[in-house]
């Protein structure tokens, strides 16, 4: 577990420094034009590539002795889920992409707010001061 943390966290640092290189190569040169999509639909797509893998490492670090993890890591692997999909979305060029395409990611979208608008039933418990220790509010 703690190898597999070691490496994500070793990813999403390399991801953030390859962000901040990026972002300083654009202003450096002056091609950070606020106007242009592309240049903004490309720096986006690196900052959700980070968020993504934090995370990630986020999820892996669930502790299995909260009595709730599995909704814990449940609910974290569907965020991870909408935001790839909300990353596809924002890096996606609508010129060259059909309507099925557009219309799958969509509902791919939509299904992923479901299971996750049915799986928020878990409250946290009162008086405990620990987000981790979940119960079901039913």
């Amino acid at each position: 577990m703690l190898v597999l943390t070691l490496c994500i966290m070793i990813i999403a640092t390399l991801g953030l420094i390859h962000v901040v290189f990026a972002v300083y190569e654009a202003v450096r040169t002056a091609s950070l034009a606020p106007t242009n999509p592309v240049v903004l639909q490309g720096l986006f797509g690196l900052f959700f590539t980070v968020l993504i893998a934090l995370e990630f490492k986020h999820s892996i670090l669930v502790l299995p002795e909260t009595p709730s993890h599995s909704m814990v890591r449940m609910r974290s692997v569907l965020l991870i889920g909408m935001m790839a999909t909300v990353r596809k979305f924002i890096v996606l060029d609508l010129s060259g992409v059909n309507a099925r395409e557009v219309l799958a990611l969509s509902a791919a979208v939509l299904a992923l707010g479901i299971v996750y608008w049915l799986v928020r039933g878990t409250t946290k418990l009162e008086g405990s001061k620990n987000p981790l220790v979940l119960r079901s509010a039913l």
